[in-house]
């Protein structure tokens, strides 16, 4: 299958005068279309900086990074934010729901941002709420929502307008571990019904092994390549 992300040994330096802090010193691997990898290390290895790169937050330093056959050294920022909105979906671990609006206003609202040109999907929500499990709760508030049924209607979010990639950051790091595996198990069905690429940053071993691969890093770098429960053999970095 052909590969939807390609980092090549990227690297991260952020500057303060003389001053240099390596955030990311030589990442490589590639991810395959509709694969579920997660990407595992602790404090300061890492993790969210190449996150950052990977969703067009912020530039690397050095190394190269193909993104659905896009070369990102090569986007201008309107073009790397016009990306961001047609092919990736972000899901944080502070979900960001704004406090106003209801769960399905927060979803609607995600959907009229990414400006695809095509109209509302209802039967995609209808969809991802059921498999989601809150077809019930879509006219409630965040502060009506327990913190799982919040970070459930962060994916939908996410999800509603069909990007090819989705970039989830620590998505179960403020739950309990009933919600914890909820969130992970809807995360792993949606991704396979919907056939999306997904990366899921995480220090949790126990979260990232519900994916295809886990990537392991360490002091910035990527170390190795382990199975995930949707894969039988660990594949070589």
């Amino acid at each position: 299958m052909a590969a939807v992300i390609e980092a090549s040994h990227l690297g991260k330096v952020y500057r303060s005068g003389k001053l240099e802090v390596h955030a990311l010193r030589d990442a490589t691997f590639s991810v395959e279309a509709g694969e579920f990898l997660s990407i595992v290390g602790p404090s300061g290895s890492g993790k969210s900086t190449l996150f950052y790169i990977l969703g067009g937050l912020t530039s690397a330093s050095a190394g190269s990074l193909r993104v659905a056959d896009r070369d990102f050294s090569r986007l201008t920022d309107a073009e790397l934010t016009r990306f961001r909105r047609g092919h990736i979906g972000f899901i944080f671990q502070r979900f960001n729901l704004l406090p106003t609006l209801s769960a399905l206003g927060n979803i609607e609202l995600a959907h009229t941002i990414a400006d695809t040109g095509r109209p509302f999907d209802r039967a995609l929500l209808d969809r991802l709420a059921g498999l989601l499990g809150i077809e019930g709760r879509l006219d409630h508030r965040p502060n009506e929502l327990s913190g799982g049924e919040q970070q459930r209607v962060a994916i939908a979010r996410a999800l509603i307008t069909r990007p090819s990639i989705v970039l989830a950051d620590e998505p179960t790091g403020n739950l309990d571990t009933e919600n914890s595996d909820s969130v992970l198990r809807m995360l792993r069905e949606s991704s396979r019904e919907l056939g999306q690429t997904v990366l899921m940053i995480t220090h949790n071993p126990e979260a990232a092994a519900i994916s295809d691969r886990i990537l392991l890093m360490r002091d910035g770098r990527t170390v190795g390549v382990q199975a995930g429960e949707g894969r039988p053999a660990a594949v070589p970095v």
